[in-house]
């Protein structure tokens, strides 16, 4: 199997460390409900998981909550509702609408508020290890204390900055000793939530929120560790830096794995600019399958434009293989030979979770089933061989 790496660019073959492959996925920050954006990258790492365990591998499979962080914070004070109650109002539409999709639920879920003294432990190494600084009662982390710092987006300094301007990370905070500094820890502000710490009561950084959880469960380094692509950077980027330099050893992650963006209208789909498409409103219309279909149906690292007479078509898919699924053919009868569509799927996923290519082998093994029913074929092997290769799409097929 070949994977294509964020940090080198490139295919590489998956070779784990063991039978026991890590997987961190960062997860939703709950101040909204689920969008077609989440959906996409939460069913392509399903995706990566069922087949990973379909080739005999253990997966121990991670997914946070940031329920803490800027985002939530804001949105909670213009509905009037405390912020724990948002977020886990949230957390459980966007866990509904993930069961809605067969996207099997991860192995852990933390919730960063229920986490923090793993943050505060790992920003006390920063600090020992002088990768850290108190300014006031923030904590920062130096930039300058890890010369790999943009390793993964391979980005100027000058376009770090205007990204990091863009999503949050104020370079223009006058108690930062470096502009593309980052925060550990935010001292207590009024009206917001606060935990006791060596620096005086706050709250975390985004980042070490990650780390620390990442770390707790899966140890390091982590095997796979991705996301959705607008998290290159500065998110997984000062993960490494903070990660790798409080433990003083590297890698972090031996495989970095990140998701295209979903648009409508050319605009990427996000909750900030209100431009998106529900995953509930979807499926009062569509099937659970077609929708999966649909979301795979896209190279995962490719962004793309919500297309919806695309998804009827996969939702039309969808319904053949559900019809050949429970359709039984003559088991008198010359037995149907699904091996080479069977290999072709396999080659696709093997190909960087090549998912367009698996579905249309998946199709073609679809349609010889039904053709296989209406001359007399023995399909008992072939529905069996399109059940397994539908499970590892997460298609119920019912």
């Amino acid at each position: 199997m070949q994977l294509y790496n964020t940090m080198s660019r490139r295919k590489e073959p998956f070779v784990p460390r063991d039978r026991l492959v890590g997987v961190y996925v960062c997860g939703v920050t709950p101040y909204d409900t689920t969008h077609l954006g989440h959906a996409k990258t939460y069913v392509v790492f399903d995706a990566l998981v069922r087949y990973l365990r379909y080739l005999g591998f253990e997966v121990r499979y991670v997914q946070n909550v940031t329920d803490v962080d800027d985002d939530i914070l804001r949105k909670a004070r213009e509905v009037g509702m405390p912020y724990l109650e948002l977020g886990q109002l949230n957390t459980r539409v966007f866990v509904q609408d993930m069961d809605a999709l067969n996207v099997q639920r991860p192995d852990h879920f933390p919730h960063a508020t229920q986490e923090v003294p793993g943050m505060v432990e790992m920003i006390a190494a920063l600090l020992e290890r002088g990768c850290a600084y108190q300014a006031g009662s923030n904590v920062y982390f130096r930039v300058a204390s890890f010369p790999d710092y943009g390793k993964l987006s391979q980005l100027s300094r000058e376009e770090m900055l205007a990204l990091a301007r863009e999503r949050g990370g104020k370079p223009d905070d006058p108690l930062k000793s470096d502009p593309l500094d980052f925060l550990l820890w935010q001292g207590a502000q009024p009206g917001e939530p606060t935990w006791a710490s060596p620096w005086g009561p706050g709250r975390p950084g985004w980042h070490i929120e990650c780390s620390a959880m990442s770390r707790r469960y899966l140890g390091q380094p982590v095997d796979i560790h991705g996301g959705g692509g607008d998290l290159v950077f500065p998110h997984h980027e000062s993960e490494i830096a903070q990660t790798e330099c409080s433990s003083g050893a590297a890698p972090f992650v031996c495989y970095w794995l990140h998701v295209g963006m979903v648009c409508l209208d050319g605009v990427k789909m996000s909750k900030s600019l209100g431009n998106m498409v529900f995953v509930r409103q979807l499926l009062k219309d569509f099937s659970p399958d077609g929708l999966r279909l649909y979301l795979l149906s896209y190279p995962y690292r490719e962004s793309w434009d919500y297309d919806r007479a695309k998804l009827e078509r996969t939702d039309r898919l969808a319904a053949r293989v559900r019809e050949a699924l429970q359709e039984e053919g003559d088991p008198s009868g010359a037995e149907l030979d699904p091996r080479p569509l069977h290999r072709a799927f396999l080659a696709a996923m093997d190909d960087d979770l090549d998912t367009p290519r698996a579905i249309q082998a998946l199709h073609e093994l679809a349609e010889a089933v039904l053709a296989g029913q209406a001359t007399g074929q023995d399909t008992r092997i072939a529905r069996a061989t399109l059940h397994e290769l539908a499970g590892i799409l997460g298609l119920r097929g019912e």
